[in-house]
């Protein structure tokens, strides 16, 4: 008695304020309120087409009216207990934001309202008190809450714009130089998971019970289902470019990646099964829905192996180069400490040994002129003689060609590898 007494008061309210805004609308009055009131009448039949024009004209003669237009649809949406008035609140929102662009101001203040707490599209706090049982009130329910939640996954993604992805497909076609493709497949990567995620609350947005016999959750569902073929379709055309482009990538975006398109693979399955059930339903024409591409799981395993086999080499070439710095450092040492002991081990020999044996009748005079000659002489013999000077030039100038291979800074081997590199076929990175 108390749930029906609670839905007439609701129906008396709703019809006053139909009443309300036709009156008002009849005496020259205009307000967004009104008609807003007038767009989201409380019956079973869809949003006019004519109150959608009327918005979109204002919004492109009066940008302000965006703000207004905000306030007004936060306040509708947010007083309602009627699934009719909040589910033609949300289809209107839903073709407005279809029909202009992404940086247009409409954008812009719902982003505000939700940021400052006007108005929560998820969680969404609606409760239908207008059904005539409780099984019916938990199904529209939960449709409207999924509905919500898949615009709000909507606002979050601006990307999604037609021409925005289609400038960037344009600029793709173009000459650009491998930082720059990086970069764009960066970006990619960050609109893909996006996309996923509105796939996935198009999904959600799978209505049970009696809402499957309403000819308005049958309204929004072709609306929900045709953003769906957008969004798979480009999500197609991206990843497509994606693995095209995945050997060029670095490991944590190869990653990333594949973890894009492993998930594709479970998502694809569901889309699948989702499509048979509106197809069986009659929901949109059987020409209007997209190829779906299972990705087999033999491929999902032998992208897992390559990346498992990638990161594998990456540990072991970072290994590679560890060992060899500490075996350069060691050899480093090790040199030093033999020169180190060489140095310690060599005696210096004086010029003149005067702890000789001589004779004590010989005067010094004697044995200083005879120490000159006898040095004077040991320096045109051996020191400046032709064939011991070139000996010890040959000494000091040989090296083995085994010497010069391993010696990496040897002149030699570098230009000998660096001619038989280049000298012939050049190869210069990135096509520069």
């Amino acid at each position: 008695m108390k749930r029906r007494f609670y839905k007439v008061c609701i129906s008396l309210k709703e019809q006053s304020n139909i009443s309300y805004a036709k009156i008002a609308s009849a005496a020259g009055f205009s307000d967004m309120n009104l008609i807003i009131i007038k767009a989201t009448s409380p019956d079973d039949l869809p949003v006019h087409e004519k109150y959608i024009q009327y918005f979109l004209k204002l919004f492109s003669l009066s940008p302000s009216s965006c703000h207004s237009f905000a306030i007004s649809f936060t306040r509708r949406f947010g007083t309602t207990s009627s699934w009719r008035v909040a589910l033609k609140s949300l289809i209107l929102l839903h073709r407005l934001l279809r029909s202009v662009q992404g940086n247009s101001p409409l954008w812009a203040e719902l982003l505000w309202t939700r940021s400052n707490g006007l108005i929560s599209l998820y969680p969404c706090h609606f409760k239908d008190a207008t059904s005539s049982s409780s099984t019916c009130s938990i199904s529209y329910t939960n449709f409207v809450n999924s509905y919500a939640q898949l615009l709000d996954e909507a606002l979050n993604c601006v990307a999604l714009d037609s021409k925005k992805l289609e400038n960037k497909k344009y600029e793709g076609e173009k000459n650009e130089t491998f930082r720059e493709k990086m970069n764009e497949m960066g970006e990619i990567l960050e609109i893909l998971p996006q996309l996923q995620s509105i796939i996935d609350r198009v999904i959600d947005c799978y209505p049970i019970g009696v809402a499957t016999r309403s000819f308005i959750v049958q309204s929004a569902m072709k609306h929900i289902i045709r953003d769906s073929f957008v969004c798979y379709t480009k999500f197609r055309a991206e990843i497509v470019v994606v693995l095209e482009n995945l050997f060029e990538m670095s490991y944590r975006n190869c990653i990333a990646a594949f973890n894009i398109y492993k998930k594709s693979a479970v998502q694809t399955n569901k889309l699948c099964e989702f499509y048979e059930w509106c197809k069986a339903k009659g929901l949109c024409g059987y020409y209007e829905y997209p190829l779906l591409e299972p990705i087999p799981g033999i491929q999902i395993k032998a992208l897992e192996s390559f990346l498992s086999g990638m990161w594998q080499l990456t540990e072991s070439s970072s290994s590679s180069m560890s060992d060899q710095e500490s075996s350069s450092v060691f050899t480093e040492e090790d040199g030093r400490q033999q020169k180190e002991m060489i140095k310690g081990n060599e005696e210096e020999k004086p010029l003149i040994d005067l702890e000789g044996e001589y004779d004590d009748d010989v005067s010094w005079e004697t044995v200083l002129e005879s120490s000159v000659s006898f040095c004077h002489a040991n320096d045109q013999n051996d020191l400046f003689s032709s064939n011991s000077f070139d000996e010890m030039w040959e000494l000091a100038t040989y090296k083995s060609p085994a010497a010069a291979a391993s010696n990496p800074f040897s002149q030699q081997s570098y230009e000998s590898s660096y001619c038989g590199r280049f000298a012939h076929n050049p190869v210069y990175p990135w096509g520069l």
